[in-house]
């Protein structure tokens, strides 16, 4: 009896064991690192201003909502999951998580959580002041609920798009790079260029990611409008995402990036 008691302490937590340990851990030392307060201020920064701004003018705080949630979601899924898994292989930490009896998956999912805990703070936080602002100077539109689920909804996509780079790479700021390039610069640029090509850009997050603020509007946009562009013959078409076309966009971008960012770091060797 006393050696089975003896192999059975022995035994290697389960996997949502190691994702919950692994997560606690790396979320405390996101609450520890600087790099949090600096998020957290300049989000802040950029919250209050345009809060101040929609008090004093004419212009309506749920017209900034889409893009600053977005915003925050980008801004804070970079910095906290930018160097998640190429931390690992920089800073050769994974030479002591490896050989131990834990799974890669279990580390995959466990700094996942916690880089989306560290986010969902933030975008918390940047939820309730706009939330009271709008509440004391606009009422609250009755599917701002929904506008916020999509935000997170969003948030999930952008921390599993960011761990999917992170994995690409074994240094911390080429990860961090990559992720912000193409997320915040190369998505956006292609979603302007579709409208001049008359392509619509269903196969881009931040196109999904357009209902966050379009659920807002009164009534909500058309799929597609046509125009003239400006001093020139040249039509241009501007797309908006459906509800369900956005979460679809969303939801594979989630399910297919956070997938192939864990194959990567399975087999990727350090």
């Amino acid at each position: 009896m006393k050696q089975k008691r003896i192999e059975s302490e022995n035994h290697a937590p389960n996997s949502v064991a190691q994702i919950a340990t692994v997560a606690k851990y790396t979320f405390l030392d996101y609450m520890r690192s600087r790099k949090f307060f600096i998020v957290l201020t300049l989000v802040m920064v950029i919250t209050v201003f345009l809060n101040l701004i929609s008090a004093y003018t004419s212009l309506s705080i749920y017209e900034f909502w889409g893009m600053l949630a977005s915003l925050v979601a980008v801004f804070s899924g970079v910095f906290f999951g930018g160097d998640a898994i190429s931390a690992e292989f920089q800073n050769k930490t994974g030479y002591f998580i490896i050989p131990n009896p834990i799974r890669r998956s279990s580390v995959y999912f466990g700094k996942w959580l916690s880089a989306f805990a560290a986010c969902s703070i933030v975008l918390g936080l940047v939820t309730a002041i706009t939330l009271v602002n709008g509440f004391i100077n606009f009422g609250v539109p009755s599917e701002f609920g929904l506008s916020v689920l999509f935000s997170w909804f969003y948030l999930a996509a952008v921390t599993g798009s960011v761990l999917f780079f992170s994995s690409l790479f074994k240094n911390s700021a080429n990860s961090i790079f990559v992720a912000f390039m193409v997320l915040v610069l190369v998505f956006t640029f292609i979603v302007q260029l579709s409208g001049l090509v008359n392509v619509e850009p269903w196969f881009i997050l931040n196109y999904g990611a357009e209902i966050i603020g379009n659920i807002l509007m009164e009534p909500y946009p058309p799929h597609s409008t046509v125009g003239i562009l400006a001093k020139t013959d040249l039509t241009t078409t501007t797309y908006y995402a459906t509800v369900p076309q956005g979460i679809a966009i969303i939801g594979l971008y989630f399910v297919i990036t956070t997938v192939l960012g864990l194959l990567i770091f399975e087999r990727k060797e350090f």
